[in-house]
C-alpha cells in the first residue's frame, strides 16, 4: 500500500475507525485490536473509540497467526467469562453490521465451536471460535495459518450464509482501496 492501510481515510474516519464502529454498532462490547506496524497512530484510533489494544511484537514476520495468538493470549485471563472470540480483520471495512450481528446471533441461538460466514460457498471474516479451541490456535506455529486451523476443523464448522461478498473483501492493494472506498 505504501502507507499503513488501517490509517487510510474511509468516509469521515479511517479504515480501522470504520471497522471498530461496525463492530460496536453490532453490539460487540469487548473489542481488542492487535497492533503491529504504525502502533502509535493505530493506538490513537483505539483510544478514540475506547477499545483495548495489545501489541504483537512478532508482526514483521509472524503473519496473521501471531496476531491472532496475541489477541487470544490477552483474553486468557478472562477465559471463564469469555465464551468465544470473534476474529475480524482491520483491513476489512466493507464488512456489514448485520453480518457481525448474524454470526453472534447464530452463536447465541445455537452455540457451536466454530461459526464462519459463507458467501457462495466461500468462507470469510469475521469468524467465531469458542474458547475450547483457543489452546489449539495458541499451539500453532508458522508457517501454519488460521486457514489451516479452519481446514483441520472443516467438519465441525457451522456456516452462516450471507448475501454479501463483503466477508471476502479486504484491502490488500491500492486498487482494492480505490475501488472500495466510499
Amino acid at each position: 500500500m505504501g502507507r499503513p492501510k488501517m490509517l487510510l481515510p474511509w468516509g469521515n474516519t479511517t479504515v480501522l475507525g470504520h471497522v471498530i464502529s461496525t463492530y460496536q454498532s453490532a453490539g460487540i462490547q469487548e473489542i481488542l485490536i492487535v497492533t503491529g506496524g504504525a502502533r502509535e497512530q493505530i493506538e490513537e484510533i483505539v483510544n478514540l473509540h475506547k477499545v483495548r489494544s495489545v501489541f504483537n511484537e512478532q508482526y514483521p514476520g509472524g503473519e496473521m497467526l501471531s496476531s491472532l495468538q496475541r489477541g487470544l493470549e490477552a483474553l486468557l485471563p478472562n477465559r471463564d467469562k469469555v465464551q468465544a472470540a470473534l476474529i475480524g480483520l482491520g483491513d476489512q471495512p466493507q464488512v456489514q453490521t448485520r453480518t457481525v450481528q448474524g454470526i453472534c446471533d447464530a452463536y447465541q441461538n445455537r452455540p457451536s465451536r466454530l461459526i464462519v460466514p459463507s458467501f457462495q460457498k466461500r468462507r470469510g471474516h469475521p469468524w467465531l471460535v469458542e474458547n475450547s479451541l483457543w489452546e489449539e490456535l495458541l499451539e500453532m506455529e508458522t508457517p501454519q495459518s488460521p486457514r489451516d486451523f479452519l481446514s483441520s476443523h472443516a467438519g465441525e464448522i457451522r456456516y452462516v450464509e450471507v448475501d454479501t461478498p463483503s466477508i471476502l473483501a479486504d484491502l490488500d492493494t491500492p486498487d482494492d482501496y480505490q475501488n472500495a472506498r466510499p
